[in-house]
């Protein structure tokens, strides 16, 4: 059975930003668009607001949340990574989904997908896919 999780604090740090004012988001060049890298994905279904500060809904919704080293603003909602989507083969499948939230637990090659957009590459039930090739697209 996989793991279900989520990010704890995105909306704690989104909050604060924008309180706070903090620094808008770099240029989208920093977005490291058509770079192919290879890791894993794994999945989550919860609800709540994700990282661009938008209602999402990972059970029902195609989406994907990134590592936090990815996101170069202070503030997410303001990150080019909200406009990005993430292009992904596994296996001769290839699906794209929007950047819609941050996985705090994802390494650099991790990547998190909704339960929809897993599926749509493996079956659920193996709950993390290796070698998935992925890369930022617009």
């Amino acid at each position: 059975m996989p793991v279900v999780r989520r990010t704890k604090s995105v909306l704690a740090v989104t909050l604060a930003a924008a309180v706070l004012g903090v620094a808008q988001a770099s240029p989208a060049s920093a977005v490291p668009f058509g770079k192919v890298r290879q890791g894993k994905a794994t999945f989550y279904n919860d609800a709540g607001t994700g990282a661009c500060g938008k209602p999402l809904d990972a059970a029902t919704q195609m989406l994907v949340a990134v590592s936090p080293k990815w996101w170069k603003a202070e503030n997410p909602n303001r990150d080019p990574l909200c406009h990005a989507k993430v292009r992904l083969t596994f296996r001769g499948k290839t699906i794209t989904v929007p950047v819609r939230d941050k996985c705090m637990e994802c390494g650099p090659k991790h990547i998190d997908l909704s339960q929809p957009a897993f599926a749509q590459l493996a079956d659920p039930s193996k709950g993390v896919i290796h070698k998935v090739k992925w890369k930022f697209v617009r």
